[in-house]
């Protein structure tokens, strides 16, 4: 095999791969060294303080209690990582008290390996109700009144347990859990500039390595061997070549990478749990006049949506700059082609997109700890597309970058 059969076999499943083979496939990978050895995971006095500020904001809402499905929520409150399936497993928070774990009996043990805040763990059986014991804890509990069902929550889940609750009984949750995810602690915010930067360390190792001939998975898997090298683990890492990058999650076609093209990467890895999301654009050889000139459009509308983020206004106010400012270039309007077809960005944290966005109409106001993807792209259908993302978090003085983009063209990583 050559060079680059090899990195393909070596990186298939990056967590999985021998690190001989690694070694084997990417010398150069002995040169890079684990970024993360200092991080900090979440620790119990966190997750105290993430529920008692849970139930400050269930009192103020209403709600007796709120009701969450295995996801991030679920891992944000309670540590507890487990999966969707036919059999539900529920967190159950409490106006007051500890929470309780609804789970399968056979499957407590492996439940209860990644739980990390004090709870009840109450069971059901094959031939019963996870939705009857949940509505018994909560009599139990004297919980009288709405639960809040966490909006990612499947509609079997909300509807079982509005037959044991009585359906007035069911509010929306987002007052209390986006009231907690969105707004990012120093802790949160440590473990996301952490991914940030090894995203970062991985795309200066990446770029100088990119050649003719290469197709997205093969730059994807230089992405990803270098992203595990440095203690990340990665969550995606989308290459889009030539005429593809015109469409802003690509095209099923195959493309190389060639004397004039455009290559354009979206990547991003978590340490911790917490995610980072990275683009850069540049041209393989010599850029066209075209291309220098979309870039730098690009890179000027990050700035605007960067300025335009300040504290207390509306999320949906950043896009409008945006699209102001991309209409007077001759752009859209709108959301039209060729032009900036998606919203400005996106909310990001444990999910790689989470409320709320950076998009027309949005009205949340923007605060310190909110953090945001910083995305505007510019696409031309049937030519190229060019996109720069970076993120940033609120502050008391505005939004601060987690990753510098870059200045220009020519130095794009």
């Amino acid at each position: 095999m050559n060079r680059r059969q090899l990195l393909q076999a070596a990186t298939a499943a990056p967590f999985l791969a021998d690190p001989g083979l690694l070694r084997a496939a990417a010398p150069d990978l002995a040169g890079l060294r684990d970024m993360t050895t200092a991080a900090r995971p979440i620790d119990a006095a966190e997750r105290a303080r993430r529920l008692a500020r849970a139930q400050a904001l269930m009192r103020r809402a209403g709600l007796a209690a709120v009701a969450i499905e295995p996801g991030s929520s679920m891992i944000y409150f309670t540590g507890v990582r487990w999966s969707r399936s036919e059999r539900p497993t529920l967190a159950l928070l409490p106006v007051e008290g500890e929470p309780c774990i609804v789970t399968p009996f056979f499957e407590e043990p492996s439940v209860r390996e990644s739980l990390a805040v004090p709870a009840e763990v109450r069971v059901w059986q094959e031939d019963g109700s996870a939705f009857a014991v949940a509505a018994g804890w909560l009599r139990d509990r004297r919980l009288a009144g709405s639960v809040g069902i966490e909006e990612t929550t499947r509609f079997f889940i909300a509807d079982g347990l509005a037959q044991q609750l009585g359906r007035p009984a069911l509010a929306s949750a987002n007052p209390v859990v986006r009231g907690c995810r969105m707004i990012k602690t120093p802790a949160e915010l440590a473990l996301m500039q952490l991914a940030t930067d090894v995203t970062i360390a991985a795309y200066r190792w990446t770029y100088p390595r990119v050649e003719a001939g290469m197709t997205g998975p093969d730059v994807s898997a230089l992405m990803n061997a270098a992203t595990v090298k440095l203690g990340g683990a990665p969550e995606f890492a989308l290459v889009l070549i030539g005429e593809a990058a015109a469409y802003p999650h690509g095209s099923k076609e195959v493309h190389r990478v060639a004397a004039g093209q455009v290559v354009l990467m979206d990547c991003g890895c978590t340490v911790e749990g917490y995610q980072s999301d990275v683009s850069r654009t540049w041209v393989n050889g010599v850029a066209t006049q075209q291309q220098r000139t979309v870039w730098e459009q690009v890179r000027h509308g990050q700035q605007v949506a960067l300025a335009a983020a300040r504290v207390g206004t509306p999320a949906g106010e950043v896009d409008a700059a945006v699209r102001r400012f991309y209409t007077g270039l001759g752009y859209g309007p709108d959301y039209r082609l060729p032009g900036l077809s998606h919203r400005t960005g996106h909310g990001i944290g444990l999910d790689g997109h989470e409320p709320v966005n950076l998009v027309r109409g949005e009205t949340t106001p923007l605060a310190p700890g909110m953090c945001f993807s910083d995305e505007p792209g510019l696409y031309l259908p049937g030519k190229f597309g060019v996109r720069l993302e970076d993120c940033f978090h609120m502050t008391d003085a505005g939004p601060r970058w987690f990753s510098t983009p870059p200045v220009s063209l020519d130095h794009p990583v």
